[in-house]
């Protein structure tokens, strides 16, 4: 094993990624959760994206008035690939939103911790798996 454990750096730096992005994220989530005001909101809008691949995702624009007055509207950084029912123009929606930074909010329905904790799974497997792989060839 002189050079081989070189090709074992991808995965496990990749897997540590996955591991890092889906524990910030269940980190904001469970903060927000704990922390956060719940205010009406409205939809306003879709904002639309293309990932690279040309797929198209929406991102509904929320607007709502923080409990000291200010009026908030920002997008949801959750998109997904149609306007789920419940979620068109006009809709109220309830969300979440961080007293101190309105812009991180987490609309009710929407936005979800699911996929920070596929982050995190997916993480957690690749980097426990090129590590075990790694002590065996170091061991053996």
């Amino acid at each position: 094993m002189e050079r081989e454990w070189l090709f074992f750096l991808i995965p496990l730096v990749i897997g540590v990624i996955f591991l890092c992005i889906g524990v910030h994220g269940l980190r904001l989530a469970g903060a927000l959760r704990r922390t956060g005001i719940t205010a009406a909101g409205r939809v306003v809008r879709h904002e639309t994206r293309r990932d690279h691949d040309g797929a198209k995702y929406y991102h509904p624009v929320v607007a709502w008035t923080t409990r000291d007055g200010r009026e908030c509207e920002h997008s949801s950084r959750l998109g997904r690939g149609s306007t789920a029912r419940g979620f068109g123009v006009g809709a109220s929606v309830t969300i979440l939103y961080d007293e101190n930074n309105p812009r991180r909010f987490a609309i009710q329905g929407w936005d979800s911790a699911t996929v920070h904790t596929v982050f995190a799974v997916v993480g957690t497997m690749a980097t426990a798996g090129t590590v075990t792989v790694l002590l065996l060839l170091i061991l053996l």
